[in-house]
């Protein structure tokens, strides 16, 4: 039987690190999973266990590679994009790969900002606001104001998921996707490295741009396949969008957080966005793409972990609760705080008491309602100055009913579809070095969707 052509996907998430093999029609025909105890940087912060990570990437493909059943033809990798890893002359890493959600020190901090023009015109110029380390670029600083000794012996600077490709193809580059994602480091204002970049001496570090399509032999022997550049994970999640539909669309990427992505609004950030936690990430084709990011999922397993211990329920319940309309019509309808940022930050519900409700269905149709205030403002953030009517749903909300019809209620004059999508970020990594790899056109049936109306 001759062998399957196939794509071989790296998917390297904070919780999960999967492997996915796709064929020429981008159906998964094979998928492995591993999960990796975090260890500890210098400080003692958890961080990501690199040295197991990159074992886990050879030995994953050794398996792949081993299989006759598959003629693996390429392989490209998406990863969260906030972190770097700095590699010495024979490539070894220096550090660890620190951890995004560690601690900024302050002073630093206010340092960089008071040097380069003050935190909002400086947001305002790269896109990114003022996240401490979630800004990469703010872990470079740091690095070579901190440990001027570890920087003196940094060959390259490289986004995690271009060091994951380099690991296959000896390559150094630097990809739009991860460096134009809240980093600190483009200005966007005029499309090239901010000044910081030249004036700090960063730039010696930090790869030319590789264009995200392009491809590279692989250095390890017994195969003939070639390697992606990699791309910043919710830059890969768009591509499969913007290759099956033309029409302009929004997509809310649900999950720990959920994401508002607009590729079809190219208007400059305003101070008043950067506020309320807008941001630009850049596809993989150069474009800006306008979001705005609401920690919702996370907000939801918390206040959901509160409802189940006090109603005595277990919290796999409420995965599967269905939307009931006349409950939905009992709820209390709280006002828009004034301080609107109190919207992206936090949830009315938190301050709620369970004991006011008859049941914890009412509780959970009251959650919803109270996440759903909060999203509808965020996504309108990134709608204004549109001509949008569709809005795409994907991750783990586009499975709850109750988010779907709250949400199509909450724009009526939009068409709200749950898109159900097998791993669209994998799928995006895929797509985007389609012609290296792949014999056919795109499919047309990448995805299937269910609409919601706003009178349902």
């Amino acid at each position: 039987m001759k062998p399957i052509p196939v794509v071989a996907i790296i998917d390297v998430g904070k919780t999960n690190k999967k492997l996915f093999l796709l064929d020429e029609q981008y159906k998964i025909v094979y998928e492995r999973t591993a999960k990796f105890i975090e260890t500890t940087d210098e400080d003692g912060d958890p961080c990501e266990n690199l040295e197991s990570l990159r074992l886990s990437v050879f030995d994953s493909l050794q398996r792949v590679f081993s299989k006759m059943k598959y003629d693996v033809k390429a392989v490209n990798f998406s990863a969260y994009g906030a972190s770097f890893v700095y590699i010495d002359k024979e490539g070894n890493p220096l550090t660890p790969l620190y951890n995004y959600l560690k601690p900024y020190p302050p002073e630093l901090q206010k340092k960089f900002y008071d040097t380069y023009g003050g935190e909002g015109a400086f947001s305002y110029t790269t896109a990114s606001p003022v996240l401490g380390s979630l800004n990469s670029g703010m872990q470079l600083y740091r690095l070579k104001k901190e440990r001027p000794e570890i920087f003196k012996k940094i060959k390259a600077a490289l986004h995690f998921p271009q060091y994951l490709s380099f690991l296959l193809t000896g390559k150094v580059c630097s990809d739009i996707t991860s460096i134009g994602c809240h980093t600190n480091l483009w200005n966007f204002k005029e499309n090239k490295d901010h000044e910081w970049v030249t004036k700090e001496v960063i730039a010696p570090v930090l790869p030319p741009l590789c264009n995200c399509e392009e491809v590279s032999p692989a250095i390890l022997p017994g195969k003939n396949y070639v390697v992606g550049t990699g791309l910043h994970d919710s830059s890969a999640a768009v591509i499969p969008y913007l290759v099956n539909f033309q029409k302009p669309f929004v997509l809310i990427s649900t999950g720990t957080w959920c994401i508002s992505l607009n590729p079809f609004n190219h208007s400059p950030l305003t101070q008043y966005e950067l506020a309320h936690d807008m941001l630009c990430y850049m596809q993989y084709k150069g474009s800006p793409v306008k979001a705005s990011r609401l920690f919702a999922g996370h907000e939801h397993d918390e206040q959901v972990k509160r409802i189940a211990e006090y109603f005595n329920q277990d919290v796999i319940k409420y995965r599967t609760i269905e939307f009931n309309p006349e409950v939905s019509a009992q709820l209390q309808r709280a006002e828009r705080p004034a301080d609107t940022k109190q919207l992206i930050h936090g949830s009315i519900f938190s301050k709620r008491n369970p004991a006011d409700f008859p049941d914890d269905i009412h509780a959970y149709h009251q959650l919803m309602a109270d996440i759903m205030m909060a999203q509808q403002f965020s996504t309108q953030l990134v709608l204004d100055g549109t001509e949008i009517k569709r809005i795409f749903v994907d991750g783990g909300f586009s499975k709850n009913s109750i988010y779907m019809n709250l949400l199509a209620a909450s724009f009526p004059k939009m068409e709200v579809f749950a898109a159900f999508v097998a791993q669209a970020t994998a799928l995006g990594a895929a797509l985007a070095i389609h012609k290296a790899w792949n014999r056919h056109s795109f499919p047309n049936d990448l995805m299937k969707l269910q609409y919601y109306p706003a009178n349902a």
